[in-house]
């Protein structure tokens, strides 16, 4: 009788270790199911982009307000009769928050001044 429950005992072993461990087994199934998650959040994340960049693409063939804007922040253009000025942020970083209060007044002044 124990020689029978030993057997048996071995064969639902055989039996479960496909199940678990063999090629479509369980293990295999929850590492797919986890890559396959990751995949659809970059996915989302992907198309969250693209969608963005339709829009904007779509914004530069309609109007002229988001071709003027890349203009003036990507190649540093300006309208005639503008004054541009630039204020280095690295420079009003390094001085803290007196010395950088300081510099944004002078750059105004001077905005003001040159009109």
């Amino acid at each position: 009788m124990r020689l029978l429950a030993i057997a048996l005992g071995v064969l639902l072993v055989l039996i479960q270790h496909p199940l678990w461990l063999g090629k479509g087994g369980w293990l295999r199934v929850w590492e797919l199911d986890r890559q396959l998650h990751a995949q659809e959040s970059v996915n989302e994340r992907l198309a969250a982009r693209n969608s963005a960049l339709e829009a904007e693409v779509n914004d530069l063939r309609a109007g002229k307000q988001a071709l003027e804007e890349r203009a003036r922040y990507e190649l540093g253009m300006v309208k005639p009769g503008e004054i541009f000025v630039q204020i280095n942020e690295a420079t009003l970083r390094r001085l803290g928050p007196a010395g950088g209060e300081r510099q944004v007044q002078t750059a105004s002044a001077e905005g003001v001044a040159r009109r």
